[in-house]
């Protein structure tokens, strides 16, 4: 559960930072995206945002990509262009490859408190930096991560997507004594 909040709290951060989070179709989109700017492995997932509530203007994540067991810093800013009221809702997947092991509707308003926050997120450019420890329990593998955020209204906030891959040898940790 640690690891989920992780993610919901890394992918809130930049959505909060935008504005807010998820909300929709609960299958991990794999077609044309188009990147978030800055430093993380965040994309937009494929669908129109030229309503989005939420204009996402960067997300860095430090280290990029995550490590288990290591402190993520997230950094994020973004333009908020209407209140985000009580009731707006994040709907979250997060599959290990192809099992699903998250998949679940929760209340935007509870999960942005993780990241200092509080509803209601009212109109203006929001910045965020938040550091959440990853568990090094988290077993090494490719997680794929579907978030989208609808306000109270059904409106989109935001929709967002990311594959991120835990464990495996560093290259320096590789190569070994000759």
């Amino acid at each position: 559960m640690r690891f989920s909040t992780a993610c919901v709290a890394a992918l809130s951060a930049g959505v909060a930072s935008a504005g807010s989070w998820f909300g929709g179709s609960q299958d991990v989109i794999t077609k044309d995206v188009e990147k978030v700017p800055g430093d993380s492995p965040l994309e937009f997932c494929d669908s129109d945002h030229s309503n989005d509530i939420v204009k996402i203007e960067s997300v860095d994540l430090l280290p990029n990509p995550p490590e288990s067991g290591a402190e993520l810093v997230i950094r994020a800013t973004g333009t908020v262009f209407e209140t985000i009221t009580t009731g707006a809702i994040v709907n979250l997947v997060v599959k290990y490859g192809l099992i699903r092991l998250i998949s679940t509707q929760a209340d935007l308003c509870e999960q942005i408190g993780n990241v200092d926050l509080e509803c209601p997120i009212e109109k203006g450019v929001l910045s965020i930096t938040k550091a959440v420890e990853i568990p090094k329990e988290v077993p090494p593998g490719t997680y794929n991560v579907y978030a989208e955020v609808i306000n109270a209204d059904k409106k989109p906030i935001t929709c967002l997507q990311a594959t991120v891959k835990f464990g495996g040898k560093k290259e320096s940790e590789s190569i070994g004594d000759l």
